[in-house]
């Protein structure tokens, strides 16, 4: 049944018989669709859809891509509205927007995240994009408008928003008129003209009027299309019709509401009982209006009035939805609060039942609100929280739960646990303590057969399996809130007890329990604990059958591993997670594109950039679709260290920037943060200023206390202090660096973090040989490429540059792992091109796109093959046209050649 809806909202409405034509509102849509936006804004009944329909018939004709959303009131939710809109986006152009589908099922979707994702898929459209957004005076959300706001103003060129409403959204429109971004259609433009009148009234309404009767209609009216309409659907079947259009006056709704009702009064009895007790329905099926007028033949007399051009709209090409016209159905509605006001509840208590029968829990829910039947809506609500769980569909569960009293829910012990849980998901820990507390004041009463404080007041279960499951759900919640709140002790004691609590049967609670014990743990350092308990989970995964949840687990098990210093071991545990999901067939598991970013990350550091490249193209290849919400900043953070191993610094803060727009952090610790990360290549760039900029705003000091959640970030600060020193010719800095490092060191042994105890380790080589002290300098190196050796590390050392090849060639001379260190060295070896006559150097990603200028492949192409995004490609080629003096594609290429940088 969801499906259904879903596909009636994002398909373009069907023509309808008989239609004006309006060439100049065509021909005006037409050339306004090299703009960003065309704007379609009037009230009610002056035929905005129509136009918008038959325009974009003929788009389809052309070989444009058409994407349709027809907006309503339950849109207003962030994850509903785009959900939608990438559901609409997908009938236009095959897959798109898989990656945006993705992150819109983590608990707490970013909307700038999604559609960055979506935004990327765009830019590699293959053909022109038309979205259409009908009704979008419905949306009041202002994180809705925000988020059109973004999407507008990074708009690739080859994608075209149209957007209809009955009010201006509240969007940037200003901006967008003044830079020539905004075509506009309204009120003035929408009306008939006296020749379209003409052609209505006579052709589509088939009246024999005068011309002068006509041009009084017109004239009348103003050009307003629902009156014209409703004006001629009066007059049908009239013997004086001319006394009907000499007595007819004014514009204004009074009028069209006296003719809406002059329509229904002239319906046989039946067709306007119809009409009126299916007024409730936002759409309407046959068997649904069977439902609820308790009558059958609900098809047929919707065939009835769709032939009888009574403002009923088709929603697709079956004939099997339709809606109502906004105006009729307003009109309809009035007279069935004037005429039977007391069926109401009945008819939407009819309407629930028949879509929680046709599995549509979230209308039955609807229609059980709309009757005020509170305890319906509270039990279906009840019934529907394990699927929403599954499908990450919290946030209607947030919204449902403002609309229940409290007294209400605190009835039910399952509502309470599910809704505090929904809570949780949300980042909302106010109040849920309390829910969970009244829970377990039910489950003792019920266990020990205690009475109710008030005998007025009984408890209520409708899913009698969850109730007995609570016990150990409400424990997982606690340890899911200890844990949110930092308390790693409560969050181990509560997922411990929730573990011993849970049914033989229920191994995703003990699963989920023991993923909560392993974040704990591993937020707190304690690797090999949390290694462990993540290994737990997997088990509790597979034995439930959630095979793609294990994906997610992967990442924590190889990340604990890599900061172990196991490298073979985090390549393994890829590796069997790979695996796993190809046993699982098609299609894709989700999370599969994630394993290749881990994949990508290892082979980098052990030096195999080509590997690196290959894997992270694999994982693009795959789609967004195949990843985690974790997936797109983790890429992006994967392609910006490859930029860093070769050379292409500014790429790497700006794939950098990409990384933290599009940031998900899912519960994982924060352990190498992406400003961190920026931190470093900033300190690289010999850009300290900005480093220097992120400690103060890190709040960062060589004095702090020292934890593993913040050991990158403190081993920045000793990286940056070291630069500064050398900077600033303050031998204090490399005092206070070396200081740091070494109670950094002793955490880091202590914890058996040797990952990082190998990265300490170079830091301190190179704060030892800046301050002239090689002995201790060469000590350190070889403490560091003893352990690093075994695991095939090549990066955390040939990322040091110049420095570290120094300290390195002493190294050799001194006989410190030969073979090792002959490796090495050639990891750090840069190789550049002639530069003879080059403005000014150019990076080794720059020389990457200037080859692939010297092909067929256009700008999405070299993006692909890159694995780096439109936008980083569209900056490469700005700054080599500016290096190689040049201003376009084809002198680029042959300056190139001139310089001897290309064959």
């Amino acid at each position: 049944m969801a499906g259904t809806l879903l596909d009636a909202k994002v398909r373009v409405p069907r023509l309808r018989r008989g239609l004006v034509a309006r060439p100049r509102l065509s021909d005006r849509m037409s050339r306004g669709s090299d703009s960003v936006l065309t704007l379609v804004s009037a009230p009610a009944g002056f035929g905005k859809t129509t136009l918008l329909t038959d325009w974009v018939a003929g788009l389809g004709r052309d070989g444009r891509a058409i994407a349709w959303l027809s907006l309503d009131q339950r849109d207003n939710d962030p994850t509903v509205f785009w959900t939608y809109v990438v559901a609409a986006l997908r009938t236009a152009v095959d897959g798109i927007g898989a990656g945006a589908l993705a992150l819109l099922q983590s608990p707490q979707p970013p909307v700038e995240a999604v559609l960055s994702a979506l935004l990327n898929d765009l830019h590699a459209a293959p053909t022109d994009v038309v979205l259409v957004l009908d009704d979008y005076h419905h949306i009041d959300t202002r994180d809705i408008h925000d988020g059109m706001a973004f999407l507008l103003e990074h708009l690739p060129e080859q994608v075209h928003v149209v957007i209809a409403g009955r009010t201006d959204p509240l969007l940037p429109l200003g901006r967008l008129r003044g830079q020539g971004e905004l075509v506009e259609i309204r009120v003035a433009d929408l009306r008939f003209t006296p020749d379209e009148a003409a052609a209505y009234l006579s052709e589509t309404m088939g009246l024999s009027l005068t011309a002068q009767e006509i041009l009084m209609l017109e004239r009348r009216t103003e050009g307003w299309i629902a009156a014209l309409q409703l004006a001629a659907l009066s007059m049908q079947g009239r013997e004086d019709v001319a006394g009907f259009v000499a007595g007819f006056g004014g514009d204004d709704r009074y009028v069209v509401d006296y003719l809406a009702e002059e329509v229904l009064q002239r319906q046989p009895e039946s067709t306007r009982l119809f009409l009126l007790m299916t007024s409730i329905l936002d759409r309407l099926s046959g068997p649904l209006c069977d439902a609820v007028t308790s009558q059958s033949g609900g098809t047929a007399q919707l065939a009835a009035l769709e032939r009888a051009n009574l403002f009923l709209v088709p929603l697709d090409d079956r004939r099997q939805w339709y809606r109502y016209h906004q105006l009729f159905a307003d009109v309809l509605q009035a007279h069935l609060l004037d005429e039977r006001s007391g069926d109401v509840p009945e008819l939407h208590r009819r309407a629930s039942l028949w879509y929680q029968q046709n599995d549509d829990a979230a209308e039955a829910i609807r229609h059980a609100f709309a009757a005020g039947d509170l305890e319906r809506a509270a039990g279906l609500i009840e019934l529907a929280i394990p699927a929403m769980r599954r499908t990450r569909q919290e946030a209607a569960l947030r919204v449902w739960q403002k609309m229940l009293p409290d007294d209400l829910v605190h009835q039910r012990p399952v509502l309470t646990v599910g809704l505090a849980g929904a809570l949780l998901s949300g980042g909302q820990l106010d109040g849920v303590d309390n829910r969970l507390r009244i829970a377990e004041r039910w489950i003792h009463r019920s266990a020990v057969a205690t009475p109710s404080e008030d005998p007025a007041i009984e408890m209520v279960v409708v899913d009698r399996a969850e109730f007995s499951r609570l016990p150990a759900t409400i424990e997982m919640y606690r340890a899911a809130l200890a844990l949110a709140e930092g308390n790693t002790a409560a969050t181990v004691r509560h997922a411990q007890q929730a573990i011993s609590l849970a049914q033989d049967e229920d191994d995703l609670c003990r699963a989920g329990s023991a993923g909560l014990m392993g974040l704990a743990f591993w937020g707190s350092g304690d690797l090999e604990a949390g290694h462990r308990a993540y290994s737990d989970c997997v088990a509790g995964l597979l034995k439930a059958g959630f095979v793609a949840d294990t994906l997610g687990c992967a990442i924590a098990l190889a990340d604990i591993r890599v900061t172990q210093g196991r490298l073979r071991d985090a390549l393994r545990t890829y590796e069997q997670a790979l695996s796993r999901a190809a046993e699982e067939g098609k299609p894709v598991l989700r999370g599969t594109a994630d394993m290749y970013v881990g994949l990508s990350e290892l082979h980098r550091e052990r030096g195999d950039l080509r590997a690196a490249r290959k894997q992270l193209q694999h994982a693009q290849e795959l789609g967004e679709n195949t990843g985690l919400p974790q997936n797109p900043y983790r890429r992006r953070v994967a392609m910006a260290r490859i930029c860093e191993a070769d050379g292409d610094l500014e790429g790497a803060v700006t794939l950098l920037n990409a990384a933290e727009r599009v940031y998900v952090g899912d519960f994982f610790p924060a352990v190498r943060p992406i400003p961190a990360l920026r931190a470093r290549v900033w300190i690289r760039q010999g850009n300290l200023g900005e480093a220097l900029d992120w400690a103060h705003h890190a709040t960062l000091s060589t004095e702090d206390e020292l934890s593993y959640g913040r050991e990158f970030e403190h081993l920045t600060l000793a990286r940056l202090l070291l630069a500064r020193s050398t900077a600033e010719h303050d031998q204090g800095l490399i005092n206070d660096a070396v200081r740091l490092l070494e109670r950094l060191l002793t955490a880091a042994e202590e914890g058996l973090r040797t990952g990082s105890v190998i990265e300490i380790l170079v830091v301190q080589a190179l704060a030892h040989q800046a301050r002239g002290d090689t002995a201790s300098a060469l000590a350190l190196l070889r403490r560091a490429l003893t352990l690093a050796e075994p695991e095939h590390y090549v990066r955390v050392f040939a990322d040091e540059g110049a420095p570290m090849t120094t300290l390195l060639r002493t190294a050799a001379k001194r006989g410190i792992a030969p073979s090792y260190v002959r490796r090495l060295l050639s990891g750090v070896a840069t190789n550049r091109p002639a530069e003879r006559g080059l403005v000014e150097e150019l990076s080794a990603r720059e020389l990457d796109i200037l080859r692939m200028l010297n092909t067929d492949l256009d700008g999405p192409d070299i993006a692909r093959e890159l694995v780096v995004s439109l936008n980083t490609v569209r900056t490469h080629t700005k700054h080599v046209y500016a290096k190689l003096g040049v201003n376009n594609r084809r002198a680029a290429v042959r300056r190139a050649r001139e310089l001897g940088l290309l064959a």
